[in-house]
C-alpha cells in the first residue's frame, strides 16, 4: 500500500465533463410504482404467488365456461364418484361436477373479496384523507365515529346484518364493508398527517389548490404504498369471512357455490368422501397464503424502511 507521504498531486487527474452534462440525470426517472415493481421482482416467493393467483383467477373465469358440465347440473346416477378422467375432482351428493363447482365457487369468493376491498379503498381512503387534511373539530368528530365502530366486534355486525337481510353476494359485500374500511381510514389518516405540512402541500395551498385536488394529486399518490399493501391483506380477510359465514350456514346457500359452501358440504361427508373437502380447502388455502405472501412482498417493495 502506498504511504500517505508518497502521494503527490500528479497522481490525480481532473475529470473532464462538458458544461451541459454536469446536471444531467443518467438514471431513468422512475415513479413509486415502477420502483416498487423493480424491488418486487427480486422477491421470488412473492412473484411465484402472483403467478399462482393469476392462474387461479384465470381458472375461476374460464374453467366453468369451457367445462362440459355445469356447476348446477345434477345427475343422481353418478353421485359421490371419485376423481376420474371424466370428473377430475369427482362428484358430490347430487352428482354435480366438483371441478366446475370449485372454480365457480372460487369466482364468487374472489368477486366478494375484490368488491369488499374496493369499497374499503374508496370509503377508507376518502374518509381518512378528509379527516387528516381538514383537521380540527371535523377530525375529532370523524375519529370518534371510528372509535365507536372499532368498539363493536366486526364479526357480530356482519352476522347480525346477514341474519336481517336475504343471503346473497351483495349482502355479504355490504356486511363486510360496513366496518372493513375503518383500518384503511386510520392508516391513510396517519400517513397524511405526516405529509400535510410538507413543503409541496404548503406550496399547493399557496397557489390556491383546493383540498380535493391536494388529496387527489398530492396526498393519495404519496400514500399509494400503504393503500396497496393494506388492500392485499383485505382481500383474503374478506374471502375467509365469506367462507366462515357460508360454513356456519348464514352465508350463501345451496345451490349457489362458493368455497365456504363447498367446504361445508365436504365437511359433512368427510369420513366417507374426503376429496369433497380436500379440493376446495386446498384452493382457499392457496388463495389465502398467496395473498399473504404477496402482501408481505409488496410491503417490502413499497415501504422505504424495509429497503436493504
Amino acid at each position: 500500500m502506498m504511504k500517505k507521504d508518497n502521494i503527490s498531486k500528479d497522481l490525480f487527474i481532473k475529470a473532464k465533463v462538458k458544461e451541459d452534462e454536469k446536471d444531467k440525470i443518467v438514471r431513468p426517472k422512475l415513479t413509486a410504482l415502477q420502483d416498487g415493481w423493480i424491488r418486487l421482482k427480486k422477491n421470488k416467493a412473492a412473484i411465484c404467488c402472483l403467478f399462482i393467483l393469476i392462474i387461479i383467477i384465470l381458472l375461476s373465469c374460464f374453467a366453468p365456461v369451457f367445462s362440459k358440465y355445469k356447476y348446477y347440473e345434477t345427475d343422481y346416477l353418478i353421485t359421490f364418484n371419485s376423481p376420474s378422467p371424466d370428473h377430475w375432482f369427482g362428484t358430490d351428493q347430487f352428482g354435480r361436477d366438483l371441478w366446475a363447482r370449485i372454480w365457480y365457487g372460487a369466482r364468487i369468493s374472489l368477486i366478494i373479496g375484490f368488491a369488499a376491498a374496493f369499497l374499503d379503498l374508496f370509503v377508507g381512503v376518502t374518509y381518512g384523507s378528509v379527516s387528516a387534511l381538514i383537521g380540527g373539530k371535523t377530525d375529532t368528530v370523524m375519529q370518534r365515529i371510528i372509535e365507536v365502530l372499532i368498539g363493536i366486534p366486526h364479526l357480530i355486525i356482519v352476522i347480525l346484518l346477514m341474519m336481517v337481510l336475504p343471503a346473497g353476494i351483495i349482502t355479504i359485500v355490504v356486511a363486510l364493508a360496513i366496518t372493513g374500511w375503518v383500518n384503511m381510514a386510520r392508516l391513510v389518516r396517519a400517513q397524511i398527517l405526516k405529509l400535510k405540512n410538507q413543503e409541496f402541500v404548503l406550496a399547493a395551498r399557496v397557489l390556491g389548490t383546493s383540498n380535493k385536488e391536494i388529496i387527489k394529486k398530492h396526498l393519495i399518490p404519496n400514500t399509494v404504498g400503504v393503500i396497496v399493501i393494506n388492500a392485499m391483506f383485505t382481500i383474503p380477510s374478506a374471502i375467509f369471512t365469506e367462507a366462515f359465514l357460508s360454513f356456519i350456514g348464514i352465508g350463501l346457500q345451496e345451490p349457489a357455490a362458493s368455497l365456504g359452501v363447498l367446504i361445508n358440504n365436504g365437511y359433512q361427508v368427510l369420513h366417507n368422501y374426503p376429496y369433497l373437502l380436500i379440493f376446495p380447502a386446498v384452493v382457499i388455502i392457496l388463495i389465502m397464503v398467496c395473498f399473504s405472501i404477496l402482501g408481505d412482498g409488496l410491503r417490502d417493495a413499497f415501504d422505504p424502511r424495509m429497503r436493504k
